[in-house]
């Protein structure tokens, strides 16, 4: 099997089969994942940096240092998202790069380098998409207390303000975070990710003041950006399912619902925790203390667009009678539980589907009905997915390519789980598969692929893989083709 090549001219797809009008193309990376340039210009240490250097958080002891080296070779990066006909990239700012304690004024030298990418990326026509917040706190500010502080969230408006004003004019699509599920709970609850704590009460801590510097972020850009411009949030919602149709693992079901999902979709999108999740919750913090007076009405601030991010289903049940939880839940080996609260629950790989190189069941009826499920809970919000992909154990050939029809039957499996869900109702805008090129896959460090690039970390070289041939195919056929593999 081989992908579409680019070469084959592509056929008018019939419009039943094709996606809206504006419907938008797109790929995604993140800062410390792809930028290297780890000391340069005035950057100084994140979280991720740190964590990254101490011995046994990362695999291989790798590091962000280089990554792919995406800070002297994005002009290069463009050029060939322009050759594969991407819409909008989506990537993230460096903090630390920009205002390097997390306070004060910024640092041109570090602003420069987003200018330059955004002004590389229109001149190819092709969208910036920034978002303000993947995962990489100043380290000065986690020595502050970081996330489970409340003062952290007044920073990040601080910062929001800062970029607003450099790129303002130039980005007209905005996301304050990403994944805030992953900062609070596998950084503060399960410690596999930066900061590496392991502390239930400050992930849930973390979670409100996340919550809250989103809503002080979207009062400041909706303050200094043109009116035409969008405001966004993209969550990883956890598409939860029982094991079986029993009590007891519907109620695990609804636990994890709650501090997977609805701690953020609640006040953001409701304006309300959620009561049960409080009362699961009530004794490891004291939410009416937590929440002050105004901090429901900033952090429901309207969004124009929802970001779903969404890799695998999460199967749940009650441990029967006598077992421990199992802590196969998808985020990383930890003798901690991301699941305050709810640390009992147990977690199961779905039987009979095919697996990524992440051990992660292989499902597009799981992105379906997520959209949808969301559509129902939360009518008239627009949704983009935001991330979307697969790591599989890629290679070059002796021939220098790289097959990896793995991910194209991933990517067509999935964006016809997008189309379907548009078809039923859901108003999606969009799609950014996940990732660009390889990169510094956290606490796996470079041990995953999941780009349509190959990078060869050694010469830095790039490699489109066969899927981005394929991808680059769909974007102009605006469609599926009529079988997702040749």
């Amino acid at each position: 099997m081989t992908a579409v090549r680019p070469d084959i001219a592509p056929k008018q797809a019939p419009e039943a089969t094709r996606f809206p009008t504006g419907f938008v193309w797109g790929a995604a990376t993140a800062a410390y994942q792809v930028e290297g340039a780890a000391a340069e210009d005035g950057r100084t240490p994140s979280i991720w940096d740190t964590f990254s250097h101490t011995p046994g958080k990362v695999h291989n002891g790798d590091t962000g240092d280089i990554a792919a080296d995406h800070y002297h070779r994005f002009r290069d990066d463009v050029a060939l998202m322009k050759q594969l006909g991407l819409k909008a990239y989506r990537f993230s700012i460096s903090w630390s790069r920009v205002q390097p304690t997390g306070r004060g004024p910024a640092v041109e030298r570090g602003l420069d380098f987003y200018r330059k990418l955004v002004d590389e990326l229109l001149e190819a026509g092709i969208a910036p998409v920034a978002t303000l917040y993947h995962w990489d706190l100043p380290q000065e500010l986690e020595d502050a207390g970081g996330w489970p502080q409340r003062v952290t969230a007044e920073r990040f408006a601080d910062y929001a303000a800062i970029m607003a004003g450099a790129l303002g004019d130039r980005v007209a699509t905005w996301t304050t975070f990403n994944e805030p599920w992953c900062s609070a709970f596998l950084g503060y609850g399960s410690g596999v990710h930066a900061p590496g704590r392991t502390e239930p009460a400050s992930a849930l801590r973390a979670a409100h003041h996340l919550n809250l510097a989103h809503g002080r972020a979207i009062e400041v850009l909706r303050g200094q950006l043109p009116a035409a411009a969008q405001t966004s949030v993209t969550l990883n919602l956890h598409q939860v399912r029982p094991l079986t149709a029993s009590a007891a693992d519907a109620d695990a079901a609804r636990r994890i619902d709650a501090v997977g999902n609805r701690i953020f979709t609640g006040p953001m999108l409701k304006g309300a925790y959620p009561e049960d999740l409080l009362a699961d919750t009530a004794h490891l913090v004291d939410w009416p203390t937590l929440v002050q007076d105004g901090d429901l009405a900033a952090i429901s601030r309207p969004v124009d667009v929802l970001g779903v991010n969404y890799y695998t289903p999460t199967l749940v049940s009650t441990p029967a009678e006598g077992a421990g939880s199992t802590r196969n839940d998808g985020h990383g080996a930890s003798d901690y539980s991301p699941w305050p609260g709810s640390e009992h629950v147990a977690f199961h790989l779905a039987e009979g589907k095919e697996r990524t190189a992440m051990n992660w069941a292989i499902d597009p009826d799981g992105l379906y009905n997520l959209l949808l499920d969301v559509t129902r809970e939360h009518p008239g919000v627009p949704l983009m997915v935001t991330e979307n992909g697969a790591a599989f154990d890629d290679y070059v050939s002796p021939e220098g390519r790289v097959e990896d029809p793995e991910r194209i039957a991933y990517l067509h499996g999935h964006l016809d789980a997008v189309q379907r869900a548009v078809a039923d109702g859901a108003d999606v805008r969009g799609y950014f598969l996940w990732s660009l090129m390889d990169n510094f896959e956290w606490a796996y460090g470079y041990s995953k692929r999941f780009g349509t690039v190959y990078v060869d970390y050694a010469s830095q070289r790039r490699i489109p893989k066969a899927s981005a041939h394929w991808y680059a195919d769909v974007i102009r056929r605006h469609a599926l083709p009529s079988a997702g593999l040749s």
